[in-house]
C-alpha cells in the first residue's frame, strides 16, 4: 500500500533531548527509546468515515514523537496499517450500495490526502490488511500447531467447502501475562470485549475473551485461500500483531492508538505476539478521546467532524493542527468553534510574529519547546513558549536577525506546523 508524500522536515541549529512518555501498562514515565534507532507501531484506520478529529489527533500526537525523536538524532522506523477488510467496512458498504473494496480504496485516498495537508510524515512500512493475509494465514496456522489456538464450528452455511475446520480463535487461558497492558478485571474486560467489536457470546469458545483469529467463509462476505485454516479472512489483532513483527521485528519501542484500543486491541494484539515468541512493543501510548457536542466523536454515533470538510470550508490544516496541539495527546477534549477559532488566532498571531527580518532571540525558545515535548509529549507547554516569543516579537520587537527564520525552522520541525 502506498503511503503519502513526506513533508520537508526543516534542520534546527542543537540537538533534542530523550523523549519519555507515560507506559499505560505501567502509568510511569519511561524513555519512548533507547535508540539509536527507534521504532514505533500505531494501528490505522478502518477506512470507512475517514478522517474524523479522533483519527487527526491521535496521528498528530504520534507525528510529535516521530518529530521528537528526528529532532534527537535518531533514526525512525515506523509502521501502520489500513483494515481494508473487517466487519464494520463491509456493513457500512452494505448499507450505502458501495462494493466493499472501492469504499476502501475511496477512504484510504481520503485519510492520505487529510494526512498530507496535516503535515504528518508517512510511516516507512504501510500495510493493508489484504495483502498481508499470507502472513496472517501463516502465523495462525503456527498458533494452531502449537496449541494456542482452537477451532470452532461454524454454523450451517459457513466454511465454504470445508466448514469442518471451523473459525479459529486465541486461547486467552494459556498466557499469564494477559491483562498485562489494560489491567483490568475479568468483568469489565468482557463488558469492553463485546462494545468493542468482541463476541464473548459466540458458541464453542472456551472463554469469552477469545479474540478471532481467522473467520472462515460466509456466503457474501469476501475470503481468501488460507491454506490449512480454509477459505476465510483475518481476525483484527492479530492482523496488527503480524504487520508489526513483519516491519519492527520481535521486539519495538511503542504501540501507539487511541485509548479505546488499550483492550482489546492492544493487549490481544500483545497476546498474540508473546504467542508467537515475540516481545511486541516495550511501551504502550494511548491518546485521549476527543468529543463533539458532549458526546465522544465515533463512528456508530455519527458525531464527527471530518478534516476533509473542514478543508473544504477553506479551514487552513495547519489551525487544524495547532487546535489539536492546544491539548495534551493523554487529555480528553471537546472540538468546538471556539477551540478552531482559538487556533486560528494564534496562527494568524504567529505568522505575524515571524514576517520580518529580526526579532527576539530564539534560543531559549527552542529550548522550551524541546524540553516541552521530551516530558510527555507536552505540546500545550510547547505552544505557550512560542506564544511567548511571538509576544514579544509583536510588542517590542526585536534585532536578532534571522531569528524569525530559526522560530518558524523550529516550529515546523518540531510541531509540525508551517508558518
Amino acid at each position: 500500500m502506498r503511503t503519502w508524500p513526506a513533508p520537508a522536515v526543516p534542520q534546527v541549529p542543537g540537538r533534542g533531548q530523550e523523549v519519555r512518555v507515560v507506559d499505560s501498562a505501567t502509568g510511569a514515565l519511561v524513555p519512548a527509546a533507547t535508540g539509536p534507532v527507534a521504532s514505533l507501531y500505531v494501528c490505522g484506520i478502518t477506512p470507512y468515515d475517514a478522517t474524523h478529529l479522533g483519527h487527526a489527533s491521535t496521528y498528530i500526537a504520534f507525528d510529535l514523537l516521530h518529530r521528537a525523536w528526528l529532532d534527537s538524532g535518531l533514526e525512525v522506523r515506523y509502521a501502520s496499517n489500513v483494515t481494508d477488510v473487517d466487519d464494520p467496512l463491509l456493513e457500512r458498504a452494505a448499507q450505502t450500495g458501495v462494493d466493499w473494496e472501492d469504499l476502501a480504496a475511496e477512504q484510504t485516498a481520503l485519510f492520505a490526502e487529510d494526512m498530507t495537508a496535516l503535515a504528518v510524515i508517512p510511516p516507512s512500512t504501510y500495510l493493508g490488511a489484504v495483502e498481508t493475509i499470507p502472513l496472517v494465514a501463516d502465523a495462525v496456522a503456527r498458533l494452531l500447531d502449537r496449541g494456542l489456538a482452537y477451532r470452532v464450528a461454524v454454523e450451517q452455511g459457513a466454511g465454504g467447502d470445508l466448514p469442518e475446520l471451523g473459525d479459529v480463535y486465541a486461547d486467552v487461558s494459556v498466557d499469564p501475562h494477559f491483562g498485562s497492558v489494560a489491567g483490568l478485571d475479568h468483568d469489565r474486560t468482557v463488558e469492553l470485549f463485546a462494545e468493542r467489536g468482541g463476541d464473548p457470546a459466540r458458541p464453542g469458545k472456551r472463554d469469552p475473551l477469545d479474540p478471532a483469529l481467522w473467520r472462515r467463509e460466509r456466503p457474501g462476505e469476501p475470503s481468501w485461500d488460507g491454506g490449512v485454516l480454509g477459505s476465510g479472512r483475518p481476525g483484527w489483532h492479530i492482523e496488527c500483531t503480524v504487520i508489526a513483527q513483519s516491519a519492527l521485528g520481535p521486539e519495538f519501542d511503542v504501540q501507539g492508538g487511541g485509548k479505546d484500543l488499550c483492550f482489546p486491541h492492544h493487549e490481544m494484539s500483545t497476546a498474540h505476539a508473546r504467542a508467537l515468541g515475540a516481545a511486541g512493543a516495550r511501551v504502550h501510548v494511548h491518546t485521549g478521546m476527543v468529543a463533539f457536542d458532549g458526546e465522544k466523536m465515533s463512528k456508530s454515533l455519527g458525531n464527527l467532524v471530518l478534516v476533509s470538510r473542514l478543508r473544504e470550508q477553506g479551514v487552513d490544516p495547519m489551525a487544524v493542527r495547532l487546535a489539536v496541539l492546544a491539548h495534551h495527546y493523554r487529555e480528553d477534549w471537546e472540538w468546538d468553534d471556539d477551540v478552531l477559532a482559538q487556533a486560528q488566532q494564534r496562527l494568524a498571531r504567529w505568522r505575524d510574529a515571524v514576517s520580518g527580518n529580526g526579532g527576539p532571540d530564539a534560543t531559549s525558545t527552542l529550548e522550551a519547546v524541546r524540553s516541552a515535548l521530551a516530558a510527555d509529549l507536552d505540546a500545550p507547554a510547547a505552544l505557550r513558549a512560542v506564544d511567548t516569543w511571538a509576544d514579544a516579537a509583536l510588542s517590542v520587537g526585536g534585532d536578532v536577525e534571522g531569528a524569525p527564520g530559526v522560530l518558524a525552522r523550529a516550529v515546523d520541525a518540531l510541531l509540525g506546523v508551517r508558518l
